[in-house]
């Protein structure tokens, strides 16, 4: 049983777990309904049950006493749910609705009514307040920097982050390019910021190609989320005869963006930053000021310190400063510096690993 949501980066890594366990074991997840989960996990073929949940609040308030009554309702959900499924592993992979969905396990561990192991994927360098409070139920945890190890102590063990095999699979370059409507010649910038677009990106790269002419080695692929998408299309009428860009809303399948891509500009989620370590891809990070803990500064820093990224602050990014930046770091021999730090973050064998630790925790049953 997976437990998580709210964001891909918290989805995607389950998913690649649960393509990998594949006939091995019957899988199921548990999410909310109203967040990305809904709709991620049934497109990846696999059931969905769901459950109330709320954000894990640090202050007394009125509002501290809704979020514990939505996650009261949430835990009585969970232990139906995780009863009448009864597995042998519960995997908490991130999102406030795994305190009830791992409560609820540990619960019914403690009443000898499950056998389950409990384990925890930490994609980040720094875990958040669910994560730290989830420690103590777990029996391992697994991280991709060994940062966290700091947070989880004896139970940490690290493994990577699960990244998609088809984004692991050699592509055919040509027909990549040919795909997304770019010229094989040029050096490539995607930009990218998640599945709902990143504001602050979109506007610096849409200042960038409409107010000044690139260099004619470069070009742009711009994945700028649903929301933005119509502001965003100006980029393609740049008056600029020699930039050239594509512009997408939505790739639900970035291999061919990653295989044409020489770097990347993006926020700093750790399911992204895995991706960017697997593959080996430098990028400029500019992380989101409000994530929980600013879990994603911690997550660019770890980046920068290893020579794979060059982070700007959100209120520093625009038009000019990510275009000094972009300067330097698409000189040939600063891209191949930044490919080398990526890869000693990244692991391409983080699913095998896991795999592993799964077969450690929960031995296979003999066939019928």
């Amino acid at each position: 049983m997976f437990a998580g949501g709210g964001t891909g980066g918290h989805v995607y890594p389950a998913v690649a777990l649960a393509d990998a366990l594949g006939a091995r074991a019957s899988v199921r997840f548990i999410g909310t309904a109203d967040r990305l989960e809904s709709k991620l996990v049934p497109q990846a073929g696999y059931e969905l049950r769901t459950i109330q949940a709320a954000p894990l609040s640090r202050s007394a308030s009125l509002q501290t006493l809704k979020t514990a009554g939505v996650n009261a309702i949430g835990l009585a959900q969970a232990l139906r749910e995780v009863r009448a499924f009864s597995p042998d592993l519960v995997v908490a992979t991130g999102g406030y609705v795994c305190f009830p969905v791992m409560a609820a396990a540990r619960m019914l561990r403690t009443a000898r009514l499950l056998h389950a192991r409990l384990a925890l994927l930490e994609p980040n360098a720094q875990p958040g307040l669910t994560n730290r409070l989830l420690t103590p139920m777990v029996d391992e945890v697994w991280g991709a920097y060994d940062t966290s190890r700091a947070f989880f102590g004896k139970k940490f063990v690290r493994t990577g982050i699960p990244v998609r095999p088809s984004l692991l699979r050699g592509r055919n370059r040509i027909e990549a390019f040919r795909n997304l409507g770019l010229d094989p010649s040029r050096k490539t910038i995607l930009a990218i910021g998640g599945s709902q677009g990143a504001r602050t990106i979109n506007e610096a790269v849409a200042a960038l190609v409409t107010r000044r002419a690139l260099p004619d080695g470069w070009q742009v692929l711009h994945v700028c989320g649903e929301r933005d998408y119509g502001y965003m299309q100006a980029e393609e009428r740049t008056p600029f005869e020699n930039n050239l860009v594509s512009l997408r809303a939505y790739l639900s399948d970035m291999s061919d963006a990653y295989e044409v891509a020489d770097i990347a500009i993006a926020r700093a989620g750790a399911s992204t930053l895995g991706e960017f370590a697997a593959l080996g891809l430098p990028s400029i990070l500019v992380p989101y000021p409000y994530a929980a803990d600013d879990h994603q500064l911690r997550n660019a820093q770890v980046f920068e310190r290893a020579g794979a990224a060059v982070v700007i602050e959100d209120r520093r990014l625009d038009a000019d400063s990510l275009w000094w930046v972009l300067r330097d770091a698409m000189q040939a021999e600063r891209l191949t510096s930044m490919r080398e730090g990526a890869r000693s973050l990244g692991s391409r064998d983080a699913v095998p690993t896991i795999l592993a630790r799964i077969d450690a925790l929960v031995p296979r049953k003999a066939s019928a």
